[in-house]
């Protein structure tokens, strides 16, 4: 078998209908992927069928004429908008005589470009090992020969079971990894919790402003572009709301139809932002005409990482691209979540979100004036710590009068391990 060219920019696309509507893909998101992946689009063959070749993915005739094309465009990698099997991909490279990449492997490149964080980079890399390990058996008949030479000859092991081996070991070793940074996250969530910051997670189709409207909420800068997966590494910021309440606002991985399931296990420990979040921010792009079914599939990807049960809000960005669309709110009706129309590129009703969330998180509030006997000054310097007081009174008989400020289920703690009242006293 001919060697893998290193590089491949100049590329054509294959984006086959089937008659099976789960297996359909959109060519517009496929030419974006291609896009993102930083490849040169020189070529485009569609077609049809009622269910995958199993040689060559496409009919015999369909491949010949994708050969046509990698000739005529002086293409070095041919991109399919589908899953291919490692048969299938080796049978089409020694067609095609050049670098034949699936869905998946497409997706895993985007993936290894953005990652920055040791984290991303260690998730992206474990997703690859898998994707590659399938690879193993079929695509590279020339590792099946024995080892030979001065003390390796004899039973030995094939340099097909060596490379195997040398996979599973590294697999191990970023599991390992990858458990110790899912540990440390789940300490700084143990820390959020205790400090009682509520947690908002953006989720979202990929694509559709989640970092735009991050860092307009947060300032942050963090890196946002016009393509698909511009984040990967999930970014937290306190945000400041109205009276002083404050939130933790996290930036994730955006989802996309028909993901890799060796990437939705790889970003467990990423998106587990989102499942352990006391309300989700769903950003939806107002303007695309698929809305609702991009909208289904964020909601699928939520079902299996375990994040269905997360109150949402919608929001619909990118109104500035609608005619007549104005910034609103609309209230929750039936089992429709609440609804806020803004764009998060100009700003428009960025603060009736910001109103609309204090709003939101204040319901599990408790605000109000308690009093407190000098015998309980440990509650109170408990409550100074966590920054609940707002105000302070003394009386003439030396007890406190504090208007305090905290999450409810924190406050019933306090009562029953410090014995706060159950009652609040009039100011």
């Amino acid at each position: 078998m001919f060697e893998r060219p290193q590089t491949g920019e100049r590329a054509v696309l294959v984006h086959i209908e089937f008659d099976a509507e789960r297996d359909r893909e959109d060519l517009h998101e496929f030419v974006e992927l291609v896009r993102s992946a930083g490849a040169e689009d020189v070529g485009l063959v569609t077609g049809s069928r009622h269910a995958p070749d199993p040689r060559y993915f496409v009919g015999s005739g369909k491949a010949e004429e994708v050969r046509d094309a990698v000739i005529t465009s002086e293409a070095e990698v041919v991109i399919f908008d589908h899953a291919l099997s490692p048969s299938q991909e080796r049978n089409l490279e020694r067609l095609l005589k050049c670098r034949v990449l699936d869905r998946t492997g497409l997706i895993l490149d985007i993936f290894a470009q953005r990652a920055r964080s040791h984290e991303g980079k260690l998730q992206v890399e474990l997703a690859q090992l898998k994707h590659m390990s399938t690879r193993l058996v079929r695509g590279w008949t020339h590792l099946e020969r024995q080892k030979g030479g001065i003390g390796l000859r004899g039973p030995g092991e094939t340099q097909l079971e060596t490379d195997r081996r040398l996979l599973a070991e590294r697999i191990k070793q970023i599991n390992r990894r990858l458990e110790k940074v899912r540990k440390q996250r789940n300490q700084g969530r143990q820390a959020r919790k205790k400090a009682e910051l509520p947690s908002v997670s953006l989720v979202g189709y990929t694509n559709a402003g989640k970092s735009t409207l991050f860092n307009r909420l947060t300032g942050a800068g963090v890196y946002s572009a016009d393509q698909l997966f511009a984040t990967l590494d999930p970014t937290l910021r306190r945000v400041e709301l109205a009276d002083g309440q404050g939130m933790i606002l996290a930036d994730t991985v955006g989802f996309i139809r028909h993901l890799p399931h060796d990437l939705v296990a790889a970003f467990h420990a990423t998106l587990q932002e989102a499942a352990e979040a006391d309300v989700l921010l769903h950003v939806v792009d107002a303007a695309d005409d698929e809305r609702d079914e991009y909208t289904a599939q964020v909601n699928a990807v939520l079902e299996e990482i375990g994040a269905d049960e997360v109150p949402q809000i919608m929001v619909l960005n990118k109104i500035d691209l609608l005619e007549h669309a104005v910034p609103r709110v609309d209230e929750p009706r039936g089992d429709e979540p609440p609804r806020v129309w803004l764009s998060a590129q100009t700003g428009e009703g960025v603060e009736a979100l910001l109103e609309y969330l204090g709003h939101y998180l204040a319901k599990d509030m408790v605000h109000g004036w308690i009093e407190l006997e000098p015998a309980q000054g440990k509650a109170r310097a408990i409550l100074f710590e966590e920054g609940a007081v707002q105000q302070e009174q003394i009386d003439e008989h030396g007890n406190w009068r504090l208007e305090i400020r905290l999450p409810r289920r924190r406050y019933e703690s306090l009562q029953r391990h410090h014995g706060l009242p159950e009652t609040f006293v009039r100011a």
